[in-house]
């Protein structure tokens, strides 16, 4: 049975919460092409929402030790300045390349400053650690060539997954942190044990448990590791992060559980909970969708040196 539309939200987002959900089914666990096959039609459809990239912007393609890394600036933006390196969403296993590719490009249109979109490798060919491997060495490779005070790290969904891991990894290898990190309603529990995976598992209308997803990514790691789980590691030396949720999130409780730790353990942390939000935000053209983002620039206008 749906829930109702609360009045409380936009017209927009009434219009978004009221429309049918179909919630997807997965292929068996060893099954290598069907997996690939519904990876395909997933980033497909979501190719057909996606505005290509501007003509506007500068790209380049790199190749940064064997990891492929989308790097996009505004013509306003001069190279060699402030940069954000993100990781995409997409639960792990989907929306990389032309997806991948894309979101990086919208988000340097958004944000003042170079974006690195890091291509990382996913399952059903490349599971755990290849995806964190990837995300880690292009880390590295920024924070050894810039100013780690003019890094900014950030991620949403499964790419908050990656880069508070990421972070983890970072303080275990003595590397510097960045200036700033942002998690937008990340998955940072893949054992889901937090309340909202039972509280919102049917209020949710763009996500539903990722239990198989989960258990292909980490294959035979355990979920509760904090490299998989990063709500299970030491934050104690992240840097000032910032991270949104809704009440209607299926990770609402990875990011308040989240936020709570950083907050005992000493670190600047700023919680975003918006009226009857789904996971990821309603469609990103919102008045919600505009106020988030808005408050995700003004965060790392902050934090600039």
């Amino acid at each position: 049975m749906p829930y109702p539309v609360p009045k409380s939200v936009s017209q927009e987002a009434q219009a978004i919460l009221a429309a049918p959900v179909v919630r997807p089914t997965y292929p068996a666990l060893g099954d290598t092409e069907d997996w690939l096959a519904h990876i395909r039609a997933a980033d497909e459809s979501i190719l057909a929402v996606i505005p290509p990239v501007s003509e506007a912007l500068n790209e380049d393609i790199r190749d940064v030790g064997g990891v492929q890394v989308f790097v996009h600036r505004s013509p306003s933006v001069r190279e060699g300045g402030p940069v954000c390196l993100t990781m995409h969403p997409g639960g792990l296993i989907n929306m990389g390349g032309e997806v991948c590719r894309r979101l990086g490009a919208l988000s340097a249109l958004s944000m003042e400053m170079e974006v690195w979109s890091v291509d990382y490798r996913m399952p059903p060919l490349y599971p755990f650690p290849a995806g964190w491997d990837d995300a880690v060495a292009v880390y590295r490779h920024l924070v050894e060539r810039r100013d780690p005070k003019d890094v900014f790290v950030s991620g949403v969904s499964a790419g908050g997954n990656l880069a508070a891991a990421t972070l983890l990894r970072a303080t275990d290898e003595s590397l510097p942190m960045p200036a700033a990190l942002y998690l937008g309603t990340p998955q940072l529990d893949l054992t889901e044990s937090g309340d909202s995976f039972q509280v919102n598992a049917h209020a949710d209308r763009a996500l539903a448990s990722l239990e198989q997803v989960n258990l292909l990514y980490a294959a035979g790691h355990d979920l509760a590791h904090p490299y998989l789980s990063p709500l299970f590691g030491d934050v104690d030396d992240f840097p000032p992060t910032l991270l949104s949720t809704g009440t209607r999130d299926l990770f609402l409780s990875n990011t308040v559980r989240m936020h709570r730790k950083l907050r005992e353990s000493g670190v600047r942390a700023e919680l975003l909970v918006f009226e009857a939000m789904p996971h990821a935000g309603f469609s990103g053209a919102t008045p919600e969708d505009i106020e988030l983002s808005l408050e995700v620039i003004q965060f790392v206008a902050a934090h600039r040196s």
